[in-house]
């Protein structure tokens, strides 16, 4: 699908209003991740996502931090140090993701080349993760800093997904990492 026609693929009805993405991207041809304005503050975004599945496509998503980090400790637990030097990247990207402050800002953010700047590297050596868990690693990187910028516009002294990361790098129980991936403050 061009661009055009995933944008209309991901239109979805709220309140009786058409939402229309601000942008969307496939990935691997098994996912379809959009993105949207949303209503927490002036820039705040909205991420769903499709995925296919054994060749259908599935109901509209939206992600949640529970379903990222049961991926990750599946991934952690089939290849530990690959996993954790992975954790060690979106930790120094989470440090390095700024709010969005503007449209022009918003525009640029929601890039597929912005959002992948420095993870084309990464996409090739972690890709044996792929075949651990649910998600690509591809799918991974493009959903984590979404959500980063999304957690950082929305309050920019926010750290619910860095600790999340941390915990997970740290290999923290599962109960702790249960309890910072479910955390329902949004």
């Amino acid at each position: 699908m061009n661009e055009h026609e995933l944008k209309k693929f991901m239109i979805f009805h709220r309140s009786g209003e058409e939402k229309t993405p601000l942008n969307v991207f496939e990935v691997n041809g098994s996912y379809i991740i959009a993105v949207y304005q949303g209503t927490l503050s002036k820039f705040d975004i909205l991420i769903k996502y499709k995925q296919k599945i054994k060749g259908k496509w599935s109901r509209l998503r939206t992600p949640k931090h529970i379903h990222w980090a049961v991926d990750i400790l599946i991934k952690l637990h089939e290849e530990k140090s690959k996993t954790q030097a992975f954790l060690d990247f979106l930790i120094g990207v989470w440090e390095r993701t700024v709010p969005v402050r503007n449209r022009e800002q918003q525009k640029d953010i929601l890039s597929i080349d912005i959002l992948l700047t420095d993870s084309q590297n990464l996409i090739s050596e972690y890709e044996s993760l792929s075949n651990k868990g649910e998600y690509s690693i591809k799918f991974l990187i493009l959903l984590a800093k979404l959500l980063m910028i999304q957690e950082k516009t929305n309050l920019e002294t926010a750290f619910m997904f860095k600790n999340l990361l941390k915990s997970l790098r740290e290999k923290g129980d599962i109960f702790s990492v249960v309890s910072i991936a479910s955390h329902n403050g949004r």
